[in-house]
């Protein structure tokens, strides 16, 4: 278990939700300070990072074949360690502004469900190598539940509900620890991928994850809206290899979700039926509480609440949940010990 000591004059506590698409920052003391999307380009000649974040997401599709645009997470754990490092050390160092500190900060982040003993080390190793001083390490569905200040440390079912961009977290928490709880892959990008196939399927129009992202935040829906909503999109027509623009609506997109939808119910029933009944029928009173970006999505609360027969609620400003949670644990980690995820060393003294 982590062990705290006295706290040291050198170095802020930073929480960080390492996102597959974004990576929010907190800094303790002063809140959410950055929030950049999980992107690094590298230049393949000289072996240098070229651009991080924001800077380095404006950069996909449009460079010449010496520089690569890396997303370092796959499915929210680490893909490429020297890159994920590289962005944790950005992150860290704008975080931390222009004053020199002698020790780096306590690190607390947050992670998806069910990461292996391999993974979780590979985001502490990252964090350490890019000047944390010490990574504290947690599931991500439970730092989202503290952020929307759930009760996590009660005798009651939280049941919640985590949609990022690399995957879907679901637990059911009580007393300091998950009590049932799955990853599945079927999140974000997925619903990108969906929404792909289905124009490539029936407009036969090439159109790339960039443009799915936009059309997914601009008309995506799971349930039939008062208003139409529609966007018109622009690809590669398949048959002649030239330029073409189709109109979609939120009915298509509707119907591209489909598959991914059912999936996602299917891993919300598994995580209910393996919840023991006394906290079941706590999750039956009090409900689903969502958050993450896929929260966003129009009509999912209704869905999920229609197919599952409980309350589903979007948890307050659901995209910086997680980041939040991780910002509530720096101000009192020792009230939280339980939820962190062991290393087999002992963790370096909290200063």
């Amino acid at each position: 278990m982590p062990k705290f000591a006295k706290r040291s004059l050198f170095g802020s506590d930073i929480g960080i939700d390492l996102g597959t698409a974004n990576t929010l920052v907190y800094v303790r003391g002063r809140g959410i300070v950055i929030q950049e999307p999980s992107v690094v380009a590298v230049n393949d000649k000289t072996d240098r990072v070229v651009a991080v974040g924001k800077e380095a997401k404006l950069m996909l599709g449009k460079t010449p074949g010496h520089i690569r645009t890396v997303r370092p997470l796959s499915h929210g754990v680490i893909s490429d360690f020297e890159v994920t490092e590289e962005l944790l050390g950005y992150l860290i160092d704008k975080a931390q502004g222009s004053r020199t500190r002698f020790f780096g900060p306590r690190v607390v982040i947050g992670v998806p469900t069910g990461v292996t003993n391999v993974q979780s080390r590979a985001v502490r190793d990252a964090a350490r190598n890019a000047g944390a001083r010490e990574a504290l390490i947690l599931e991500e569905p439970v730092a989202g539940a503290i952020g929307a200040k759930l009760p996590v440390s009660e005798a009651i079912g939280t049941m919640v509900l985590d949609i990022g961009a690399g995957t879907t977290d679901i637990a059911v928490i009580a007393l300091n620890g998950s009590v049932a709880s799955r990853s599945s892959q079927v999140a974000g990008d997925r619903f990108n991928e969906n929404i792909i196939e289905y124009v490539r399927s029936e407009f036969k129009l090439g159109i790339g994850e960039r443009t799915a992202e936009e059309v997914k935040i601009a008309i995506g829906a799971v349930i039939p809206l008062r208003d139409q909503l529609t966007r018109g999109v622009r690809g590669r027509d398949l048959a002649t290899g030239l330029p073409r623009e189709v109109m979609l609506t939120d009915a298509h997109i509707r119907e591209a979700l489909r598959p991914s939808l059912d999936a996602l119910l299917d891993a919300m029933k598994d995580v209910i039926e393996h919840t023991p009944p006394e906290l079941l029928s706590d999750v039956l009173e009090r409900g689903v509480t969502i958050f993450g970006g896929g929260a966003l999505l129009r009509g999912l609360p209704q869905v999920l609440a229609s197919m599952l027969g409980v309350p589903v609620k979007v948890a307050l400003d659901p995209l910086t949940a997680v980041v939040r949670g991780t910002g509530i644990i720096t101000e009192n980690p020792k009230m939280y010990a339980d939820f962190f995820i062991d290393e087999d060393d002992t963790l370096g003294e909290a200063s």
